[in-house]
C-alpha cells in the first residue's frame, strides 16, 4: 500500500490529471487517492517552483566557466558554423496564432494559468511559467496550491460520483 500511495504522490507532481484514473486502476480507494493526489500535485509545484531559480543560476555558472576555459579557436569555429548552418531570423510578423496567443495572455494571464495547470498543462510547465512571468506576484504559490487542492477534490468527486466514467 505504501509503494501505491509513493507512486501516486510521485506521478502526481509531474502528470496530474491522468493520476486519478491511475490510482483507481490499481486499486487505491477514493479517500487515499484524493490524498496522494494531492499531496503529490502540491509536493511537485513546490519543488518546481522554489528549485527552478536555484538550479538556473547553477546553469548559468557553469556556462560561464566553461566558456572561459574554452579556446579562442574552438569558440571562433563554432560561431562560424553558427553563422554557416543558420540563416539570420527573418523580421517578426504577426500570424493568426500569434495575434490568438497574445490575445489569450492579455484576456486570462495569471489566473488562465492558475486554472489551467493542474487539467492542461503539467505540474512543472506550470510551475515554470509562474515563475517565470508571475514571480511578482506576492500569492501566485497560494492561489497556485488552492488550484490543485479544488481541481483534486473536484476530480476525485466527479469520478466517486460517477463511476461507471471509468
Amino acid at each position: 500500500m505504501v509503494s501505491k500511495f509513493i507512486q501516486i504522490v510521485l506521478l502526481a507532481s509531474v502528470k496530474y490529471f491522468l493520476t486519478i484514473p491511475y490510482a483507481i486502476i490499481i486499486g487505491m480507494d477514493y479517500k487515499t487517492a484524493a490524498v496522494a493526489i494531492i499531496t503529490g500535485g502540491l509536493g511537485g509545484f513546490l519543488f518546481f517552483y522554489f528549485l527552478l531559480k536555484p538550479i538556473l543560476h547553477i546553469f548559468h555558472k557553469i556556462k560561464q566557466f566553461i566558456y572561459r576555459i574554452i579556446p579562442e579557436y574552438f569558440k571562433k569555429q563554432y560561431s562560424d558554423s553558427c553563422t554557416r548552418w543558420f540563416a539570420p531570423r527573418k523580421k517578426a510578423y504577426f500570424s493568426r496564432r500569434s495575434r490568438l496567443i497574445v490575445r489569450i495572455k492579455k484576456s486570462y494571464g495569471m489566473w488562465g494559468l492558475i486554472i489551467t495547470t493542474p487539467v492542461l498543462l503539467s505540474i512543472p510547465l506550470g510551475a515554470i511559467l509562474a515563475r517565470r512571468y508571475y514571480s511578482h506576484q506576492r500569492r501566485i504559490v497560494l492561489y497556485m496550491m488552492g488550484s490543485i487542492m479544488g481541481w483534486g477534490i473536484l476530480y476525485s468527486a466527479f469520478l466517486r460520483l460517477f463511476p461507471c466514467i471509468m
